[in-house]
């Protein structure tokens, strides 16, 4: 076989989608042909075809004959990355996009800002990484970063949702944006230290109309990820201005509801600005209202399948992240643990389970910067992307193991520094 012809059936896309297709037929030997009814799905064949390719003993590149009918599980699978606690370089993130390709994920879930630095260059708010960045020279993102980051993913077939974390998560924004977060108060005098942002005065919805009207013209995708997780109510509780607005409209001690307030109006704002948004779990678990289309993230992992029984059950879809915190880690084969975690396995119907759109590998900052951050998602977020791509049924670890390895070594091959399983070699071994 010297060729693959290649029939797209249905109407070409630009950027991939939630809504994407992904399936493929394929077939090699005497009659080759990949068939897709989209351009993804073609993407998603080629892989495939790609990875059954090998050399045999003369150094011949061959492939056995099959036939091969194939589609993702789940619609959004996805890795998160976070460039706050330490910066990564463009040229790391578009290794990672590869390997991303390389694995079938779909999603890169861009955790670009945060408490440690604000590396967004912003048009409409500049003082945000001049004064929020590590370095406002060197570690950034400008417009142009961000506009090769999407363009390099879609190539790929994977789409780039921002996330902007906010009440809390925030410290950064504070620095170059005065007035936005909260001012702390010892007694009745103010101790210099800030909090989440301030939801009780109307510049703080203004600043977020802006920055996220701005946000939606660089970022193509339809959703953005609004955090809105782990907020710490101290700081809000020791200010009296917002003691007094609280009174005013009689919420007074109800720090939750505080939250929602704020939450709401962003929602609100990021609704008319024409996004779509996913949320961190907590958002719902204190009882905010949100949209009929909002997509909510389980992260909290003491029991994530009842808090995917919970959020089913009222209605909202659902990703799963509680399982698959790269940033854990541990000696041995830790990659069978993520490999085994079976995300349908939570109590509710299928109306329920059909609201599980997908889930992600999350590997967090604190760790990880450019010298590492390949290695230690590779290959173990691999495990995950099979679990989001392949059958209930497909779940046998030993039976992965040695794929696994294989696939390891090929991405090694590839330019992936991705990390060893267990004792062994790769024919071609990594050389940097």
């Amino acid at each position: 076989m010297s060729m693959l012809p290649v029939m797209i059936t249905g109407a070409c896309e630009d950027m991939p989608s939630l809504d994407m297709k992904e399936g493929y037929v394929l077939d090699v030997g005497p009659h080759p042909m990949l068939n897709a009814s989209s351009v993804w799905g073609v993407l998603r064949g080629l892989e495939t075809f790609s990875q059954l390719i090998w050399e045999d003993p003369t150094g011949q590149m061959v492939a056995n004959q099959t036939h091969i009918i194939d589609e993702p599980r789940y619609a959004h699978r996805g890795v998160l990355l976070d460039t706050a606690r330490h910066f990564l370089p463009v040229n790391v993130i578009l290794e990672n996009l590869d390997g991303m390709a390389y694995n079938k994920i779909n999603v890169f879930h861009w955790h670009i800002v945060d408490d440690q630095s604000f590396p967004y260059v912003s048009t409409v708010y500049p003082n945000l990484s001049q004064m929020g960045a590590f370095n406002p020279l060197t570690h950034i993102y400008t417009p142009e970063d961000v506009a090769a980051v999407i363009e390099y993913a879609r190539l790929r077939g994977i789409r780039v949702v921002p996330e902007f974390d906010t009440p809390g998560h925030t410290t950064s924004m504070g620095k170059g944006q005065p007035g936005l977060l909260t001012e702390c108060y010892t007694g009745s005098s103010p101790n210099g230290n800030y909090g989440p942002i301030n939801p009780t005065v109307n510049t703080s919805y203004t600043f977020i109309k802006n920055l996220f009207t701005e946000v939606k013209s660089s970022f193509k995708d339809a959703y953005i990820h609004l955090g809105g997780d782990e907020v710490s109510f101290a700081c809000w509780q020791s200010n009296p201005n917002i003691t007094k607005w609280m009174k005013d409209n009689n919420i007074t001690g109800d720090y939750s509801k505080l939250e929602s307030v704020y939450i709401q109006q962003v929602l609100d704002i990021s609704a008319a600005i024409g996004y779509s948004y996913i949320v961190w779990q907590e958002v719902v678990d204190n009882g905010v209202k949100v949209k009929a289309d909002t997509v909510v993230e389980v992260w909290i992992n003491n029991h994530p399948d009842n808090e995917l029984a919970k959020v089913t059950g009222m209605g909202y879809r659902a990703l799963l992240a509680a399982p698959w915190y790269l940033d854990y880690i541990s000696t041995g084969e830790d990659w069978k643990r993520y490999y085994t975690y079976e995300p349908s396995n939570f109590n509710g119907t299928a109306e329920q389970k059909a609201l599980l759109i997908g889930g992600e590998a999350c590997l967090w900052g604190e760790y990880v910067d450019g010298s590492n951050v390949t290695p230690r998602l590779w290959p173990r977020a691999s495990a995950v992307a099979e679990r989001l791509w392949s059958q209930e049924t497909v779940n046998d670890v030993d039976a992965a193991t040695p794929r696994l390895h294989q696939h390891r070594c090929r991405m090694v091959q590839r330019g992936i520094p991705a990390e060893p399983l267990h004792p062994g070699y790769c024919k071609h071994e990594w050389r940097n």
